[in-house]
């Protein structure tokens, strides 16, 4: 059994209560747009970390973490991409791959949008957490926690983390 702390779209700027939020989790994962490698350098202090570089990092972070990153955990095959579209609507750099092996669990980061659906046509749990930075398009800073247990996914919360423009002094 393995809890996960899921976060996306930092954009350069970690809230420092997320440590507190994911204090139980045994990994915290990144779903892209991570911004700065202080960043990264701060969440791995936390917890091991498994990390995806999005659209806006820089020659630094992405020799450090690839673009998509596949693997399997407690049974759960798992593809962590940054930019991935959502059910029905994929984005074409992706679709294809869905269609021929999909995963267990598809996570993306991209549209600042908080959404975890299941997709019946893969029969896959589509996950994407919002963003926790403070630069985008959305209103509230979200992240996820959940557990990964026995090739099941349980125990999914949602961290809000209040208005996008608020916050405390962060890891910038």
């Amino acid at each position: 059994m393995k809890r996960i702390g899921l976060l996306s779209d930092t954009h350069g700027w970690l809230d420092p209560r997320l440590e507190a939020h994911f204090a139980g989790c045994d990994e915290i994962w990144h779903a892209g747009d991570i911004g700065t490698t202080a960043v990264t350098q701060e969440l791995k202090r936390w917890k091991p970390l498994r990390a995806v570089y999005g659209n806006i990092d820089g020659t630094a972070l992405r020799a450090e973490f690839p673009a998509d990153l596949r693997f399997t955990l407690e049974g759960v095959r798992v593809w962590i991409t940054h930019i991935g579209g959502r059910p029905p609507r994929y984005d074409p750099a992706v679709r294809e791959a869905l269609k021929r092996d999909p995963p267990s669990l598809f996570i993306c980061g991209h549209s600042h949008i908080c959404m975890v659906k299941f997709d019946p046509a893969l029969d896959m749990l589509y996950m994407n957490p919002g963003a926790t930075g403070r630069h985008g398009w959305h209103k509230v800073r979200t992240a996820l926690r959940f557990t990964v247990d026995g090739g099941k996914l349980k125990d999914l919360e949602v961290i809000e983390l209040g208005p996008r423009a608020a916050g405390t002094s962060g890891v910038a």
